[in-house]
């Protein structure tokens, strides 16, 4: 499969936008933003989500819902048949019989078929074609905290007022009504007003040909000069990209990775450790966020290229799930990421080699290093399953 060319367009004039980007942290900063969108919506709103749960905060969401459905609020829910698998049949009953569009993404169980490897990974609330909600932040209580637990880190983007907004609920609406279509979905990139910020909506969607943000983080990261800095949860890249890192840290570029020291899924975290020593030799700096779960999927190049989204750095979302991220070119608003990054940094603990000669022993190496392998070809199986069964179903159908 040849390598797509991510193109930002020349400047024009139709293209210029009066566009607000808000960086929006995990915890109520994030779930206060999400109501406010839907109580104020006054003609449709668009929620497509992998994890939607049935707590305190998603029946806030919910509730929210209910309101704006009884203003005649067009409302389409898309949630992942799996992420979403325990989301109560009753409250689907409930939305639908007030209206609202509500289904799910490849059904776990559907028929005759089990789905596996293929997900709907977005997290995106659109409302109105002028504003939208897109991150790595889940509807769920794990994300927004408690008195007594800190919410897991992760980030999203406000988009206010701008094309972006509009493209992203066209997205959603493509996908929601399984537009049959196996070219990518050509996006354009949109051009601030002032006209030194860019943001562009980024799909990865591998088995229809779309691999536009692994694409961005390999290219932005070979044109690094100074630093790059990624926030990583379920951190396993694939050889090419930890190619890349090893080359632009040998260039003299510093590389920063914060990465889960709390996991929910330990067995991804004993892979990733089984990448720390091969990491730090060739100059790349670790650092561990050990206050909460670590979620965020995030990177900023020489304080001036961002992305944000639901991507993560390993196969599964390079080559099996939908995934959506938004990339910004912008110093104010990288500038606004840097701070909060090197605060979390201040936080983590830095991973050196003596570290991890002291935490480990030889049961613990091979732990990982077994980790490591299973993972990588569990996820690599997964992900033939899907692209196997997609190819079977595109010849029926064509």
């Amino acid at each position: 499969m040849q390598e797509q060319e991510i193109q930002i367009p020349n400047y024009f004039p139709n293209n210029v936008c009066k566009e607000n980007t808000t960086l929006v942290h995990s915890g109520e900063d994030y779930f206060l933003r999400a109501r406010n969108i839907i109580l104020n919506a006054q003609s449709v709103i668009h929620i497509q989500m992998y994890i939607f749960e049935n707590d305190a905060t998603g029946l806030e969401i919910i509730n929210a819902l209910k309101e704006a459905a009884c203003r005649n609020v067009e409302i389409y829910v898309l949630l992942d048949g799996y992420g979403s698998y325990s989301f109560p049949k009753l409250i689907i009953k409930e939305l639908k019989q007030l209206g609202i569009n509500i289904r799910f993404f490849s059904p776990f169980f559907s028929g005759n078929n089990f789905y596996i490897g293929r997900r709907l990974h977005h997290k995106i609330i659109t409302a109105d074609g002028t504003v939208a909600l897109i991150g790595g932040i889940n509807i769920s209580d794990k994300y927004r905290g408690t008195s007594t637990e800190n919410p897991w880190l992760d980030y999203a983007v406000q988009i206010e007022n701008g094309e972006t907004a509009t493209q992203l609920e066209q997205l959603c609406l493509n996908i929601y009504f399984k537009q049959k279509r196996t070219h990518k979905i050509i996006l354009q990139s949109v051009f601030y007003s002032n006209k030194e910020t860019t943001v562009t909506v980024l799909q990865n969607d591998w088995l229809k040909r779309n691999n536009e943000i692994s694409i961005a983080y390999v290219k932005s990261v070979q044109k690094a000069q100074k630093e790059v800095v990624i926030v990583g949860c379920y951190f396993l890249p694939g050889r090419r990209f930890s190619k890349v890192l090893r080359k632009t840290a040998k260039r003299g570029v510093k590389i920063k990775l914060i990465l889960s020291g709390i996991s929910d899924i330990p067995l991804m975290q004993r892979a990733t450790y089984h990448l720390y020593s091969s990491l730090i030799q060739n100059n790349i700096e670790l650092y561990e966020w050990n206050k909460s779960v670590l979620h965020g999927k995030v990177a900023l190049v020489d304080n001036k290229w961002t992305t944000i989204g639901s991507f993560n750095l390993n196969h599964l979302s390079s080559y099996g799930s939908i995934e959506t991220n938004v990339a910004i070119e912008s110093i104010k608003f990288a500038k606004t990421l840097a701070s909060d990054l090197n605060t979390i940094i201040s936080q983590c603990e830095r991973i050196t080699l003596e570290i991890i000669k002291r935490k480990s022993s030889f049961f613990s190496t091979i732990a990982n290093w077994l980790s490591y392998q299973f993972v990588r070809t569990t996820l690599i199986i997964i992900t033939y399953i899907s692209y196997n069964r997609f190819l079977n179903k595109y010849r029926e159908e064509n």
